[in-house]
Parts: structure tokens; C-alpha cells; sequence
């Protein structure tokens, strides 16, 4: 006789919400998905990365390449300017969206942080101070999908738990999940199956972001 196993329902899940349903959010399941009810979820806050800076009214011919988003990038401008000029060389300061101050860059040196990555080239004519390149992160599409900690988009971290089993698979569908002040079962969560697997360190700082959100884990009786 075959074994049949029954697929977990949100009650095997959630074992406590706000009244009136105000711990559940309708989402947008991105295309291509196709996820079970207790899916962990990420949601896509940040679009596309451009690959080069744009310059300002530079009086130097240099650019600025291999632009990639670090996995805390903002969306927004970054702001890249000349503060000491040099035949061949120079510094820049970089701003992030939010005005703060990020580590100074070097020219021709791989500019490497958790919000932005690229390099200032030289060319002839040399930068001069006042120099300027801008970084635009695009605002993501707000849709939500598997967490994926690989991601850049935002969906690396932990934005709520589906609430039914949803088919996205043809195209964007609206759904549900649970984003707000809640008690689930976390051994009964779904996590994507990548390979490497998921670590139990991925999974701790996950719940940490749900905790954050009010979300707490809590044991079966």
C-alpha cells in the first residue's frame, strides 16, 4: 500500500494573526512562480542596476564602468565627485541615496561595498575637482517571490509567508501572505530548494527579519 502524504494548510502554519485579518497582505506573485502555502517570501524593492556612471559636465574624459548593486544598495542616485584631482589618478567621494557618506574612491581602483561596486577610469584630460558621475537604482516592481539569498533585488530578505498555494507559472498573479504580527510553525515553513541547500544560518537570519516584522516562530503542541 502506497504512503500518501498530506500537503501542509495554513492552519498547520499559523497559529495566530490579528483580528480582521490585518496580519495579511494581498501581494503580486512574480511570473515563473509556482509556491506552496508557507513559502518564506522576498519581495523585489530594487529594479535594474546600470553598468556605467553618468557623467556629469566633466572637464575629464575618464568614465565610470562595471557598475554592479551590492545586496544593501538603495534605490536612488549615488552621487560620485572629484575631490582631488591628479595627472593620471584621483579621489572621489561617493553619496548614497540617503546623502550619507560611503568610503571615498580611487581612480583605476575597483571600487568594492555592500551598496555599490565600479571603477573610475582615466583618460585624457584628467578629472578636475567638481568632476561628477550619478548611479540611478531603479525602484523594483513591489512584486514578491521565493526568498533568494542571492538576490540584489531585495528578495534576499525575509518580507512575509504565503498564505495559500499559488501558480504564477503563465503569468503575475495576486495572492496573500502573511507580513505582519503573526505566530507561525517554522518547521512546517517552505524555503526554496536551491543547491547549496538553504543553511541553518540563512534560515536564523530570515526568521530575525520576520521577528523584526512581528512574525515570531513558535512550537506545535
Amino acid at each position: 500500500m502506497s504512503v500518501q502524504v498530506e500537503p501542509n494548510r495554513l492552519n498547520d502554519i499559523l497559529k495566530f494573526e490579528l483580528d480582521k485579518y490585518q496580519s495579511r497582505e494581498v501581494v503580486t506573485l512574480a511570473l515563473l512562480q509556482n509556491l506552496a502555502v508557507g513559502a518564506v517570501l522576498g519581495k523585489i524593492t530594487k529594479g535594474a542596476c546600470p553598468t556605467t556612471g553618468t557623467e556629469g559636465t566633466n572637464t575629464g574624459a575618464g568614465t565610470c564602468t562595471s557598475v554592479t548593486a551590492g545586496a544593501k544598495a538603495k534605490v536612488g542616485t549615488y552621487t560620485l565627485k572629484c575631490i582631488i584631482a591628479a595627472s593620471g589618478a584621483g579621489i572621489f567621494s561617493v553619496e548614497d541615496p540617503d546623502g550619507f557618506a560611503l568610503p571615498e574612491a580611487i581612480v583605476a581602483v575597483a571600487y568594492e561595498n555592500d551598496q555599490i561596486n565600479f571603477t573610475l577610469n582615466d583618460a585624457s584630460p584628467d578629472f578636475v575637482v567638481g568632476d561628477t558621475f550619478t548611479i540611478e537604482i531603479a525602484a523594483g516592481s513591489g512584486q514578491v517571490t521565493t526568498i533568494n539569498f542571492d538576490a540584489v533585488d531585495g528578495s534576499a530578505d525575509a518580507y512575509g509567508i504565503l498564505a495559500a498555494d499559488t501558480d504564477a507559472t503563465s503569468a503575475a498573479k495576486s495572492t496573500v501572505a502573511i507580513v505582519r504580527d503573526a505566530q507561525v510553525v517554522e518547521a512546517n515553513l517552505v524555503w526554496p530548494t536551491t543547491s547549496p541547500a538553504v543553511s541553518a544560518a540563512q534560515k536564523a537570519a530570515a526568521m530575525a527579519q520576520l521577528k523584526d516584522k512581528g512574525i515570531v516562530a513558535v512550537v506545535e503542541a
